[in-house]
């Protein structure tokens, strides 16, 4: 049995979507029990948090030091997340300003129950500004 990833997930309504090829893989995780809300399902604000995780793993690479989430972009859940799922966090640059970066974050689930069966969870645009010691943004060195 391959454990590759599918090359086609599903999205919401069943149909194969493409994983990103313009991503870069930047963090895998699976959530546990104690991550779970009273239905049973992942807590929306967990995977929220994994997605600044995520996300900030790229503006790290050009801010050069302390860096502070400043806003998100939409957040839409498309499938639920369960206890077990395997999360695999695309992320894509998208901006670097003069003191900020925007990236672009999509979340795919390998569902527990069937191997190499790929779910889109959710997605999100996300911006973090560089900051100096007292929290203020400065610039982004550029090469």
């Amino acid at each position: 049995m391959s454990t590759e990833p599918s090359p086609h997930p599903t999205d919401a309504r069943g149909a194969s979507v493409a994983l990103p090829t313009d991503s870069e893989l930047v963090l895998k995780v699976i959530p546990m029990p104690a991550d779970c809300n009273a239905n049973g399902d992942i807590f929306g604000g967990w995977v929220m948090a994994q997605v600044d995780l995520a996300g900030s793993v790229i503006p790290a690479r050009h801010t050069g030091g302390r860096m502070a989430t400043v806003a998100v972009k939409e957040f839409i859940f498309k499938q639920p997340v369960r206890v077990g799922d395997i999360l695999s966090f695309y992320s894509q640059l998208v901006r670097i300003g003069r003191t900020s970066v925007t990236v672009k974050v999509e979340v795919y689930a390998e569902r527990f129950h069937s191997q190499g069966q790929y779910v889109k969870v959710t997605e999100a645009s996300v911006t973090y500004v560089a900051i100096d010691a007292n929290g203020k943004p400065r610039p982004i060195m550029r090469d």
